[in-house]
């Protein structure tokens, strides 16, 4: 009996990670490379899941098993690595077809279960590991301060984090980081963290995404435990989260987090917070905590200029042990300007395909390597920019695109804008929904669904979207 409820446990575990990969990939990669997975059994710490080829195994190791990890771990925190067997079609490692069959079923009605309490209750995707009863995620050891380079973009914010990092009690509180994707802003909040570890390991800091933190949250609600939970996190010395826009739209976990912030400050423990955008702008979030978190530092960190970028490529080139020409470094530096995050990747690739192939690297054999990046840079499109383009040609407002109104004349081109978001960004699903007033990533799979069944079916709207498309890309 212990056996198969475990194994049911197990499929369920299953077939949550697989839907929140759904939602993240989309229906065509889940329907190619996730769907025929098998999810066969869990040994110690060890998930073993199984696909029908050797082909199929690599391209799951090389695209999806990290993230899949991540997931299974929010989902069952005893599971630590997953190993990707090949079990030709036909192939079977049960004992009997109708135990099969018995146990598919219950495992079924089991997992159709699980999924409605999840999309009822916890609607959050929890990020992070846990060890030992400890809710801190783990700090990169990459992340430190004398890894961060320093320009004009980020100089104030970097002043800011090491004056927490460095000194017992700072004026402000909190410390609030914010600006775009890959400009540095985890990286501080990694460097303070081991930058007060090391100076003084009897303080307790506790570092966590917002996801993890809402995720705790509605655990904690369910299991009528809320008590333990104020606990761990009212009497840490310094409480981070990072990316707190996410906690927008999540009245509950707004209020706990209220709650807590409160009890900090009042008891003179340090927060620092990260962000996307300044606290004013923050979608979703109460106005009384806006004024909370505008009441400490608020530090934002600019995109980078050229001179920040072309000091960030010298100095990863000279810990790889690279020897890049300079012109390569300058012309990344141009061509590359949306975030630091992808400008490594691109330093990295050049280097991996030159040592790899045996190839010298020049301009020449960059532009090569990276055409599809340059290309991409060259033109990179906005979900604001979107929404902008589609409002205007429609005639309705840009805050229509946000609002809760219903009427075709506001739905129809707030659906075009979800489905351009999803054809020319790189987005989540999940992503794109929040940017829309935050709404669930199954309205923008709707949305996609919708546009391209109405695009088959009139022309003029076809022609429509392809128009606005060619505008945007143009």
């Amino acid at each position: 009996m212990n056996i198969e409820l475990n194994n049911q446990q197990f499929q369920t575990q299953w077939y949550r990670v697989s839907s929140r990969l759904k939602a993240e990939i989309g229906n065509s990669a889940f329907e190619n490379w996730v769907k025929p997975i098998k999810a066969c059994d869990v040994e110690g710490s060890e998930v073993r899941l199984a696909v029908p080829s050797r082909f199929m195994r690599d391209w799951v190791v090389a695209n999806y098993l990290d993230r899949l990890q991540e997931l299974w771990a929010g989902e069952n925190n005893s599971v630590r690595s997953i190993e990707v067997l090949i079990q030709p079609t036909g192939s079977s490692t049960s004992d009997g077809a109708d135990s099969d069959r018995d146990q598919s079923s219950n495992a079924g009605r089991l997992m159709e279960s699980a999924t409605e309490e999840l999309n009822r209750n916890s609607p959050v995707v929890a990020s992070g590991w846990e060890s030992g009863g400890k809710i801190s995620a783990p700090l990169d050891p990459r992340f430190k301060f004398d890894q961060f380079i320093v320009g004009k973009p980020n100089e104030f914010a970097y002043a800011a984090a090491r004056r927490v990092a460095e000194a017992q009690s700072v004026s402000f509180n909190p410390l609030f980081l914010y600006g775009g994707v890959g400009l540095g802003k985890t990286h501080l909040m990694h460097a303070i963290a081991w930058e007060i570890m090391e100076r003084d390991p009897a303080r307790t800091v506790m570092y966590l995404s917002a996801e993890k933190f809402m995720y705790r949250f509605v655990r904690a609600l369910r299991e009528l435990n809320t008590v333990d939970f104020k606990q761990q996190f009212r009497s840490v010395d310094v409480l981070m989260i990072d990316d707190v826009q996410f906690i927008g739209g999540r009245d509950a976990t707004q209020e706990e987090f209220f709650h807590t912030f409160n009890a900090l400050v009042d008891q003179g423990r340090q927060i620092i917070l990260s962000a996307d955008k300044s606290p004013s702008d923050l979608e979703g979030v109460e106005e009384r905590l806006k004024s909370r978190l505008n009441c400490g530092l608020v530090a934002d960190i600019h995109a980078t200029t050229y001179e920040l970028r072309l000091a960030i490529l010298e100095s990863k080139a000279l810990k790889m042990e690279l020897d890049a020409p300079p012109k390569v470094l300058e012309f990344l530096a141009h061509k590359i300007t949306s975030n630091v995050r992808e400008l490594e990747g691109a330093l990295n690739r050049v280097a991996a395909h030159t040592q790899l192939i045996g190839r010298e690297l020049t301009l020449e054999t960059t532009q090569e390597v990276l055409h599809d990046l340059l290309r991409a840079n060259d033109r990179r499109v906005t979900i604001e920019e979107i929404q902008k383009r589609v409002a205007k040609h429609f005639n309705i407002r840009v805050s229509d695109m946000h609002s809760a109104r219903r009427a075709r004349s506001v739905a129809r081109p707030r659906q075009v804008a979800m489905y351009l978001a999803k054809q020319l960004t790189s987005r989540s699903l999940p992503e794109i929904g929040r940017k829309f007033g935050g709404r669930d990533h199954t309205t923008v799979m709707h949305a996609v669904k919708k546009v391209n069944e109405l695009r088959d079916q009139d022309n003029t709207f076809a022609e429509d979207v392809e128009l606005l498309r060619r505008m945007l890309e143009g």
